[in-house]
Formats: C-alpha cells, sequence, structure tokens
C-alpha cells in the first residue's frame, strides 16, 4: 500500500512539474480560495445555527451578518483599487491574514459574545472573503492569455463553482463540528488549518500577480463601463433575490417547522450548495457561448427560467401541497438554474473588464454583488419573522424579474 501511495505521489508531482507558470499560480490561487472557502462556509453554518441555539431572533441572527455584507460592499469598491497599485498577491493575503484573526476574535468565553463583539467579527470576515475572492476572480484574466474567451469562460467556471461546491463542504463541517466540537473549539481548528495556509501563499504567490503597470487614481474606483455597470445592477439583483430567502430565512425554518437538528440542516445545505457549485464548474458543457450575442441572451433566458420557480414554490406552499416536497424539491430545482445564471455572470464580468485595470471592474461588480447580499440578508430575516417562508419566496420572484428586466439590456 505504501509503495502505491509513494508511486501515485511522485506521478502527482511529475505531472506539476509540467505545468506553465501561469497554470501552477492558477492552482495556487485556486487552493487559498477554496481553503479560504471553507472556513468561511463553516463559520457562516456556525454561527446561524449557535446563535439560533442561544434563542435569538431570525432578525437579530440576519443583523450579525450586517456589517460582513456592509463592509464587503466597501472592500470591493476599494479592494480593486488596491489590487491595481500594490497587486493581487497582497490583496488575497491580506485577507487571508484578516480571516485569521476574525477568526480568534470569536474564541472568547460566552459571555463576551456578545452582539457588538460578533458584528466586528463578521466586519473584518466581510472584508477579508471579499479581498480574498476578488483577488482570486482578479486573476484569472491576467493568467489567461488574450482573446482565449472559451478558456477564460473555463477557468472562471471552474473556479467559482468549485468554490461553491466547498462552501457546501463548510456548511457541512460547520454544522457536524457544531454539533462534537463545539462553538469555540470549532474557531481555533479553522484558524490553525487557515494559517498554514497563509504561510504557504505568502512564500509562492507571485509578487506581481495583477499589478498594473500605470497606477490608477484614487477617483477612479467607480466604474466608466455601462456593460459592467449594467452587469453589476443585475447581479445585485440576482443575489438579492437568492439571499432574501436562502440565508436566514431557510436554515431556520428547516430548524424549527422540521424539527431537524443542527448537523442535519448543515448537510442539507452542504449537499445543496456543493450540487450547486458542480453545476456552476459544469456551466461551459452545459451552454453554448459560439456566437458573440449568445453570452447576453441567455443571461436574459436563465434569470427569466429562474423568477418562476420562487413563484411556484410559494404558490404551492399556500395550497398546502408537502413543506417538504416543495421546499426540497424547489430548492434543488432552484440551485441548478442559479448555478447557470452565476456562471454567466462570472465570465461576463471577467470578459468585460479592462485587461490593464481588472480588478477595478472586478471589485465595482463584486461591490454590487455584496450590496445583494447585505439586503438579501436583511430582507431574509425581517420578512420571515413578519410573514414566514412565502413572502420570502414572492419577493425572491420580484427580485428575479428584475434581474431578468436588466439582463436584457446588456449591451
Amino acid at each position: 500500500m505504501l509503495d502505491v501511495l509513494r508511486t501515485e505521489y511522485q506521478r502527482v508531482l511529475q505531472q506539476l512539474t509540467k505545468l506553465q507558470p501561469a497554470e501552477k499560480q492558477y492552482l495556487l490561487v485556486t487552493g487559498n480560495y477554496w481553503a479560504f472557502t471553507l472556513t468561511d462556509g463553516a463559520l457562516r453554518m456556525l454561527v446561524v445555527l449557535y446563535f439560533h441555539q442561544l434563542g435569538y431572533s431570525p432578525l437579530s441572527i440576519a443583523m450579525l451578518f450586517l456589517f460582513y455584507e456592509f463592509f464587503g460592499i466597501v472592500t470591493n469598491l476599494f479592494g480593486g483599487w488596491l489590487g491595481a497599485r500594490f497587486g493581487l498577491n497582497a490583496t488575497m493575503n491580506l485577507g487571508l491574514g484578516l480571516q485569521i484573526v476574525a477568526l480568534l476574535m470569536l474564541t472568547v468565553s460566552d459571555s463576551a459574545l456578545t452582539v457588538a463583539w460578533v458584528m466586528s467579527a463578521q466586519a473584518l470576515s466581510g472584508i477579508a472573503k471579499d479581498l480574498n475572492k476578488m483577488s482570486a476572480k482578479s486573476s484569472v484574466k491576467s493568467l489567461v492569455g488574450s482573446g482565449q474567451e472559451n478558456a477564460l469562460f473555463k477557468w472562471v467556471a471552474v473556479l467559482t463553482g468549485s468554490k461553491n461546491a466547498l462552501k457546501g463542504v463548510g456548511f457541512f463541517l460547520g454544522g457536524v463540528m457544531l454539533s462534537i466540537m463545539g462553538f469555540r473549539y470549532s474557531i481555533i481548528f479553522m484558524a490553525i488549518c487557515l494559517f498554514a495556509v497563509w504561510c504557504s501563499s505568502l512564500k509562492y504567490l507571485r509578487k506581481d500577480l495583477g499589478k498594473a503597470k500605470n497606477k490608477p487614481k484614487f477617483t477612479q474606483i467607480f466604474s466608466k463601463s455601462k456593460s459592467v455597470n449594467q452587469l453589476s445592477l443585475a447581479r445585485l439583483f440576482l443575489f438579492c433575490a437568492r439571499d432574501v430567502w436562502f440565508v436566514v430565512a431557510l436554515p431556520v425554518y428547516l430548524a424549527s417547522e422540521f424539527d431537524w437538528d443542527f448537523w442535519l440542516v448543515g448537510s442539507f445545505m452542504a449537499i445543496w450548495v456543493i450540487l450547486y457549485g458542480l453545476v456552476q464548474a459544469s456551466a461551459p458543457r452545459l451552454i453554448s457561448l459560439q456566437q458573440s450575442d449568445q453570452q447576453y441572451h441567455q443571461a436574459f433566458i436563465w434569470a427569466a427560467a429562474l423568477s418562476a420557480i420562487p413563484l411556484l414554490m410559494a404558490v404551492l406552499l399556500a395550497l398546502g401541497v408537502s413543506a417538504y416536497v416543495v421546499v426540497i424539491g424547489g430548492l434543488l430545482l432552484f440551485g441548478g438554474v442559479f448555478a447557470i445564471n452565476s456562471a454567466l455572470h462570472s465570465y461576463l464580468i471577467v470578459s468585460y473588464a479592462e485587461a490593464e485595470h481588472v480588478s477595478m471592474d472586478v471589485g465595482f461588480y463584486y461591490m454590487a454583488n455584496a450590496s445583494g447580499r447585505l439586503l438579501g440578508t436583511l430582507l431574509s430575516g425581517a420578512l420571515f419573522q413578519v410573514s414566514g417562508l412565502e413572502v420570502c419566496l414572492l419577493m425572491s420572484t420580484v427580485l428575479l424579474s428584475a434581474a431578468a428586466w436588466v439582463s436584457r439590456k446588456l449591451p
């Protein structure tokens, strides 16, 4: 057995030595993104379930993520400018370091875990997450040669899809670790693992990755591209529509209405996100972008199709159809169609972005993404607490219809 493992290890090393420098950097960036995503997904599930266990209301739990999403907006706006001036190496490693600090902040005693303290830790985590994501997505444009649109679509889809699949694994780990290790020891374990990844990134990530030759001015942080602005608005509506029922309402609904244990809630949401990520990574094989106008047309078609799913779920729940069938079946269908939408958007922004200042366009776009998540998170807690899951689904339909309308006008 040891000989087999040694042979396989040597084979993998030989394959790695044959890779081009750009491919090696892509793997390193992807590895950093994967490690960060695992801790981010696990942390979200740990916070939602642990504070639900402590008796917090859905709206109160949503408020814990207020700074997480708000500072994500700020980070994407300024992070792209920082990446262009100082390089994506700096912003990616800064994100990893801040996430370690955010995790360590949550290792205090239960009496010190006040709402203000948790919101502060989540603020740091939000900054870290969007620095890491912006750096990873922007670096792909720098590593793929100009004019290779199919390769760009594939690399972006694989990076994004694999990240979301691992976020699902993080949800699962969060639920399991909370059941087995408890809140504090789960956080400590994640901080140690991420520290090892951070050390590796500091040593091997290329120093000049994504650094602009002409330093952009601070006044250039807002995009002047019509295509980037319209796609960013569509992204805002798209992710607000997802999070308005997925972030707070759904896990609390599963725990309270279905009476599921923490590990079961985490496992189910993990399976959903993993399948969502696999579909997203497979998007280049599921849809064709051979003609230049197809990518924009399909962005509208897929958003319009997605808007019908939460509407159908709300109607079926109102008619008294089994909540198990509607919620579980509808969530799986929603995830598949949403994954195609997200993959198209992720490709389009990297394609639209200017090569010289790619991190600034990508940062502006993900600022809109974070704004959508912030609005969706707040609406999820408020609407679910006041009116229940059905109203959250109806609001999702309205927002998705808006995303489809904006996508129809993409240049």
